[in-house]
């Protein structure tokens, strides 16, 4: 046996499919220049949820399979399935990759030739085509550290000094001995293995394969970065690695290390930078999630609250010939609860989502501007100021909300602009059967708004049809066909034409997904663990507080909330089932098909639901259902019942 090949996997069944009919054409090619049964595949699933298992069982028979009970770790995992390996080289796979046809063999051949090898790695490019630098990266010293987590890396990213960390100045096409190597594609030498032991469980994910690289070297063996083969990884860019959870996960590795591999002097010092590293990544992350959440409703008050200032005198000029005749506490009090309504509203009404939509922000408007003039008509003569006032503060910021983020979007600030409303050119390269077979799946996504037309090439000629394409400048995605070219020849065009064409996909004729680095489209039933969303702890415990909170102001405002609602008998009984826990105010449709609903996270039965239309049939029901698990927010529950207040008074679902 050559090759063992052992890929871990958690919760991404779509990738690892992919994967494994990848690594199924490189075992054939390795049956052809070694032997027949020249390598073997190990799967370790650590209790993934979302139907990775019995996808493997069904399509992937000759698949070692070992199914975890619970998540165990990458490193722990691994070692599973390291145990039983019978290969001369063992490879660690990460599930999101795709392997060219010949990766294992150039992989093993090189091994073969330089005795001296105990690791290998190679050429990593993410899903659009860009070269990863974690391929190649040098020993996390304080030193290199330091460089890395400051900035000094990326500024001088040709010096020898400071960027060792991912040798920027090695020749990325270039084979060159390398201190470490990545745990998304890592070939070692069993006899190594032997002798510098297997990964370490400490290490629960990242960080593992640092360690395993520096005990490689320390064996008396060399790690190399081989140039000549190139895999997909798709999530080496997206890792989330802005996020806190990744922040102290990766840098708390780090200090696992140091504190296994370095002197106590080294140790106090690195552990400094990395305490330094956590408090600095984590600031700057908190403070950007901060900023984002509070940038445009603090921007929205600011400009709401400025338009009254040049409103207000001249309406008073205008139907008194004075200004100041309305005294300063409209200004002071009455104008600051017209935008704390308007902000409260956009914000139910889903105004503030990324990105802007025009629909819910105006919605929001007028919903406050619609709340204030009830409360307005019950307040005493004295404290009623000018209609006119509110109605012309109403379009100032309709108009300046529309106008602010029209602004982002033409100066291309994503972050608080409009959804970018080009329409999406997909050109397919395939045959003209395989192309109708993908058009389906993306008509049948939900993951599919924004496409308006769909060119399909010939597969032969591409690099030609590559260039035209780039060349007339309207194509914004492009999806290749495993059933009409090879692994690699899709690789070498993603590596060659990067950087302009703004998304390339691949789809296997054996599967009903296409996959890219940001999309996926997917005419298969949503993912088990996907829908778990609405059933998270800290979501179950949001949607008790607010179903008690809903609870509590519709029994205080009961007197004249009776006046709104249709099924006035019912809406008492209602408030108290949901407050003593019975029922909630939101639930899923009502399914009658049993085998669907036992698909869903069990919740609470509602009282409404995200939609009420009765002409939707069961299928439709399901996946309206899924979204709302998959998707759920404390603000949704928030617009559904203000979108259904009228049916508050409804039976259960």
């Amino acid at each position: 046996m050559r090759l063992s090949i052992i890929i871990v996997n958690y919760n991404v069944k779509h990738f690892i499919e992919q994967c494994l009919y990848s690594v199924e054409e490189a075992q054939k090619e390795c049956d052809i220049v070694f032997n027949k049964n020249s390598t073997e595949v190990f799967v370790v699933d650590n209790n993934s949820q979302d139907g990775s298992c019995e996808m493997i069982k069904n399509k992937f028979p000759e698949v070692q399979l070992i199914e975890n009970k619970k998540n165990v770790g990458f490193s722990t995992a691994n070692n599973q399935a390291i145990k039983i390996s019978n290969g001369k080289y063992v490879l660690l796979l990460n599930p999101d990759t795709l392997v060219a046809e010949d990766t294992f063999v150039k992989t093993i051949k090189f091994m073969d030739k330089h005795e001296d090898a105990g690791g290998l790695g190679v050429k990593m490019i993410d899903g659009k085509g860009n070269f990863l630098p974690e391929s190649k990266r040098s020993l996390p010293s304080p030193s290199v550290s330091f460089y890395k987590i400051f900035g000094l890396a990326k500024l001088f990213p040709k010096s020898k000094r400071f960027s060792k960390y991912h040798l920027t100045y090695l020749n990325k096409n270039e084979t060159h001995k390398v201190d470490v190597l990545s745990g998304a594609f890592m070939m070692l030498r069993k006899e190594t293995l032997d002798k510098s032991g297997l990964l370490d469980e400490t290490f629960f994910m990242y960080g593992e394969d640092i360690d395993l690289s520096y005990r490689i070297k320390l064996a008396g063996y060399e790690n190399y970065y081989f140039s000549d083969t190139s895999i997909i990884h798709y999530k080496g860019e997206s890792t989330k690695k802005g996020s806190l959870n990744y922040v102290f996960m990766f840098y708390n590795a780090m200090l696992i290390f140091a504190k296994k591999h370095f002197s106590n002097k080294k140790i106090a010092v690195f552990s400094l930078l990395i305490r330094l590293a956590v408090w600095f990544r984590a600031g700057l992350s908190l403070g950007k999630r901060i900023f984002k959440a509070l940038f445009l409703p603090i921007l929205d008050s600011i400009f709401f609250y400025s338009g009254f200032y040049f409103i207000k005198p001249i309406w008073e000029s205008y139907n008194f010939n004075t200004e100041g005749y309305y005294p300063k506490e409209y200004m002071m009090y009455a104008v600051p609860v017209y935008v704390l309504f308007w902000i409260l509203s956009i914000y139910i009404s889903k105004g503030y989502r990324k990105p802007a939509d025009s629909k819910k922000l105006f919605r929001g408007i007028l919903s406050g501007s619609f709340v204030i003039l009830i409360l307005y008509s019950l307040l005493n003569e004295e404290y009623r100021y000018s209609r006119v006032l509110l109605i012309s503060g109403t379009l100032w910021a309709i108009i300046f909300a529309w106008l602010s983020r029209a602004l982002f979007t033409i100066f291309k600030i994503k972050e608080f602009g409009f959804e970018n409303k080009k329409n999406i050119n997909l050109t397919i390269f395939s045959d003209e059967k395989e192309a109708e077979r993908i058009q389906a799946i993306i008509k049948t996504s939900e993951n599919n708004k924004g496409i308006k037309n769909i060119f399909v090439k010939p597969g032969n000629n591409i690099k030609n049809a590559l260039k035209g394409t780039i060349l007339n400048n309207k194509i914004s995605e492009i999806i290749f066909s495993l059933k009409v070219h090879s692994a690699k020849e899709i690789i070498l065009l993603m590596m060659t034409f990067q950087g302009k064409i703004k998304e390339f996909m691949i789809a296997h004729p054996k599967t009903s997904t296409i996959i890219g680095s940001n999309s996926i489209y997917s005419s298969s039933e949503p993912d088990i663990s996907e829908l778990r969303t609405i059933t998270k702890p800290i979501n179950i415990r949001v949607k008790r507080i607010s179903d008690i909170f809903f609870s509590l102001l519709f029994l205080a405002l009961y007197p004249i909330l009776i006046l709104l609602i249709d099924n006035k008998s019912n809406f008492l009984k209602n408030i108290f089932n949901v407050l003593v826990g019975k029922i909630s105010w939101v639930g899923y449709i009502y399914l009658t098909d049993e085998s669907l609903l036992k698909k869903l996270p069990k919740i609470k039965k509602g009282v409404l639901s995200p939609i009420n239309f009765p002409t939707i049939n069961e299928e439709e029901k399901f996946r309206v259902n899924a979204q709302y698990a998959k998707k759920y927010n404390l603000t949704d529950d928030i617009y559904i019942i203000y979108k259904s207040f009228e049916n508050i008074g409804n039976k259960k679902l």
